[in-house]
């Protein structure tokens, strides 16, 4: 892997020397998993946020676990990683909630979600965003469970992408009350539409482009705490 214009950033450097598998693995930056979590990870390939959590959820005596997802067959980091962390070879597109439900300690749901999900870039810029929204949307669904709209100033933004939920029958989401959420959405105006929406879900919402997002990057977190 060479950084953007072939040079090696600081961050890059720095993800290298600790031996992560992508410089995402730097860009958490909020404190959202707790010692003993339970975590889901939409998107994981190729490990770098396994890596992060199975850091942040503690010693082994604290328990949680941390799942990952992903189309492509994903292996499990032999660095920052231990007997917690599995993977699932799943399109997230086709999940069912009972089947993401399934695979959490006692089918409780999980503490923490975050979606990595971003589509191949192919440089139509209105294509790349709406598909980086139905990834969003997805992820949101999953967790939350089945999404009702009300007539606001976000119900057409949340309207256009409902497709992207179906078809699931389960209207509960995986996520527990109280648990933490983190989209990846690339930068467009719907973002502030599912920023409405999450306000009314979650305790706290922010937006974060994280520090170790090359500078080129359209990435932008929407990072939802405490669901309602």
């Amino acid at each position: 892997m060479s950084a953007a214009g072939g040079t090696a950033d600081f961050f890059y450097r720095e993800s290298q020397r600790l031996g992560y598998v992508a410089r995402s693995a730097l860009k958490k930056q909020h404190r959202l998993i707790t010692p003993g979590a339970a975590v889901l990870d939409l998107g994981c390939a190729p490990g770098a946020w396994l890596q992060v959590a199975c850091q942040n959820i503690g010693p082994l005596e604290k328990g949680g676990v941390v799942v990952g997802v992903d189309v492509k067959k994903v292996k499990v980091p032999s660095a920052h990683c231990d007997s917690r962390v599995r993977t699932v070879c799943a399109d997230v597109m086709t999940l069912m909630k009972q089947q993401a439900r399934a695979m959490s300690p006692q089918e409780r749901g999980f503490s923490v979600i975050l979606s990595d999900m971003c589509p191949r870039i192919s440089g139509i810029k209105t294509r790349d965003e709406a598909i980086s929204c139905e990834l969003g949307m997805r992820a949101l669904s999953l967790a939350i469970g089945k999404i009702k709209v009300k007539e606001s100033d976000y119900s057409d933004t949340i309207e256009k992408y409902l497709s992207s939920t179906e078809p699931d029958p389960d209207e509960n989401g995986v996520l527990r009350r109280g648990g933490n959420l983190v989209l990846k959405f690339l930068e467009n105006e719907d973002v502030s539409g599912f920023g409405k929406f999450c306000k009314v879900k979650f305790k706290k919402v922010s937006l974060l482009r994280p520090k170790a997002t090359r500078p080129s990057s359209r990435e932008i977190y929407m990072i939802c705490e405490g669901l309602r």
